[in-house]
């Protein structure tokens, strides 16, 4: 039987105490949700920004998934979740360029979008994602 491993990588904001920043048992890892935070300050960036804060929650999910041993090319799927219905235009154009970008096979994730309340006022998106490392 596989062990559960827990995954921490400094180019991702410090997770609360309660969670991982990522968990990863046999060839399947799980990144936590992901906000657009600096990963050193933990700072939520780009206030207002949905287009910057749904690129720079990519590379918090990006650098968690690398710590793991993955890229966004092992992702099966990932978890969009908006403040904003209104956002979601601008949300899926960095979302499809960033996928483009790091999925060379051109097979990209599965997605799920939702509207929500976030927990930290300045967060208009958090993203999580499942992946399969590859052995």
């Amino acid at each position: 039987m596989s062990k559960k491993t827990e995954i921490r990588t400094d180019g991702a904001p410090t997770p609360a105490p309660i969670f991982s920043q990522g968990v990863r048992k046999g060839p399947m890892l799980q990144v936590s949700g992901q906000g657009p935070q600096d990963p050193k300050t933990g700072e939520y960036l780009h206030e207002g920004d949905v287009k910057a804060q749904t690129r720079r929650t990519l590379e918090n999910v990006r650098a968690v998934l690398e710590a793991g041993g993955a890229g966004v090319e092992d992702v099966l799927m990932f978890r969009v979740y908006l403040t904003e219905r209104g956002d979601f235009a601008a949300m899926n154009e960095v979302y499809g360029e960033f996928v483009r970008e790091h999925c060379p096979s051109g097979v990209f994730p599965g997605r799920t979008t939702v509207f929500v309340t976030l927990p930290q006022a300045p967060m208009l998106v958090e993203i999580d994602a499942l992946a399969c490392v590859s052995e």
